[in-house]
């Protein structure tokens, strides 16, 4: 592991927090086995309270696995992922192009999550894209939304086709790419990616088998407030904290 300083006394108490929290998602994205090696971000949007109003994200060091990030380890970046806080470790301003984009275009979102995973990719891959046929499609199916593969996202004018493509929707396909989930919230984010994966994982066992039942059609209308009602009202905020109870115990160096 890096040996690297904390920068907890530099920050204000509410960027911290903040900072523990991504720095939290990144090792469980690596926990539940949704890493690609050192690629693909998770960035967070610094509040308002924090910034006067400028737009400050956090993202990963490139370079670190997703499991040795820390909080101290993130670097501070602006819209152009110019670095705002001094760090040792190189950004990756080509892989903040698709963030970038969907913190532009919602702005209430705190959170852009990306993953590059076998069930992802593979279902993206596919033309019917996801099939309403498990519990969990369901919810996904509520608020998602599908962008056309353009190549490797290094281009600016692909900006404001996704942001057109994504419109509302909490659930992004990349086709041919990978998943995307936004949230308010770094735990809404998560709890999405969680049901977004399982979701294309069901779906390419299920194509193993026999032939599929489709969920009815009137199922899936009320869908949010269906998850609204299964979380106690709390959303995501229901399972972080057991979450990060996981990570005390599988290693808490994240909070560094």
């Amino acid at each position: 592991m890096h040996n690297i300083p904390s920068i907890k006394n530099a920050v204000s108490a509410e960027e911290w927090q903040l900072r523990c929290d991504l720095a939290a998602c990144y090792r469980l994205v690596a926990a539940y086995g949704w890493s690609d090696l050192v690629f693909t971000h998770i960035s967070a949007k610094l509040p308002d309270s924090v910034t006067g109003g400028e737009h400050q994200f956090l993202i990963n060091p490139y370079g670190l696995m997703f499991d040795e990030i820390t909080a101290s380890s993130l670097v501070k970046v602006d819209m152009a992922c110019n670095k705002l806080i001094d760090s040792p470790f190189p950004v990756n301003p080509a892989g903040f192009v698709i963030h970038s984009a969907v913190h532009e275009a919602r702005p209430e979102t705190q959170c852009v999550l990306h993953t590059h995973t076998r069930a992802g990719v593979a279902v993206s891959a596919q033309k019917a894209g996801i099939l309403p046929i498990s519990q969990q499609s369901s919810f996904v199916l509520a608020s998602l939304a599908y962008h056309d593969y353009e190549g490797v996202a290094l281009r600016d004018d692909e900006k404001s086709r996704l942001q057109a493509d994504l419109g509302d929707a909490n659930y992004l396909m990349l086709r041919n790419h990978g998943l995307l989930t936004v949230g308010r919230t770094i735990p809404d984010a998560f709890l999405f990616m969680y049901v977004f994966e399982n979701t294309c994982r069901i779906q390419i066992d299920a194509q193993s088998g026999g032939e599929l039942v489709h969920v009815n059609p009137a199922i899936l209308q009320g869908m949010a407030q269906v998850m609204k009602t299964a979380t106690a009202g709390l959303g995501a905020a229901l399972a972080w904290p057991a979450l990060l109870r996981k990570l005390e115990r599988l290693d808490p160096s994240y909070r560094t």
